[in-house]
């Protein structure tokens, strides 16, 4: 009996894996840069692992895994949102015990941030994304897997918050490697930055 013959169209294809995204505020240079060096400073008096400079960011929503074909639908669900641009303050500094976090944050949650975070649940919700739902505390990671800090030095830092991102994680040899997939500007402004190729 003849075999049959294979023909390229026949072959299996594998379906992209789901990209793993949430949104965030992503801070500029000079808040990165002092955001560093205060891991830095708790990482040699707690212990643990610093998050790396690139990686610093405050989550507004964490969504998990979405479809590669469904992220247009997400960025149009943010793309709805007119949000208004603020001033944040990082003055305190705290540590988790169940999970042994070291974090920063502002004494009080600005309003026009909650506004923030609650429209982008809500556009999320409408146009049927699941997402991590949880009562909102705003932060931004410092240190993992360390020890709490005994008396850390008073914080004071501002932050002049334009815009908003959403950000893919992807693994990586030297841990999670974010990749900012677009950027919105609060104030009225539209969608301003396709999606990019490099991790931000």
């Amino acid at each position: 009996m003849p075999r049959a013959e294979f023909r390229p169209e026949q072959r299996l294809t594998r379906a992209p894996r789901p990209a793993r995204v949430f949104f965030a505020l992503w801070p500029d240079d000079g808040v990165r840069d002092a955001l560093h060096r205060e891991a830095q400073i708790l990482h040699r008096n707690c212990g643990g692992r610093a998050t790396r400079r690139e990686n610093l960011h405050l989550t507004l929503v964490f969504v998990g895994a979405v479809a590669v074909e469904r992220l247009a639908d997400l960025k149009a669900a943010a793309g709805s949102i007119t949000g208004s641009s603020f001033e944040l303050v990082l003055k305190q500094l705290g540590y988790w015990r169940h999970n042994r976090i070291v974090w920063a944050a502002p004494l009080s949650v600005p309003e026009t941030l909650r506004e923030l975070a609650g429209s982008l649940e809500s556009r999320l919700r409408q146009a049927g994304f699941e997402f991590d739902q949880r009562p909102y505390a705003p932060h931004i990671t410092l240190l993992r897997d360390g020890r709490a800090p005994g008396a850390p030095a008073p914080l004071h830092l501002g932050w002049s918050v334009r815009d908003f991102v959403l950000v893919e994680s992807a693994y990586a040899p030297h841990g999670a490697a974010y990749r900012v997939l677009a950027r919105w500007r609060l104030g009225g402004c539209d969608f301003v930055m396709p999606a990019q190729a490099g991790i931000q």
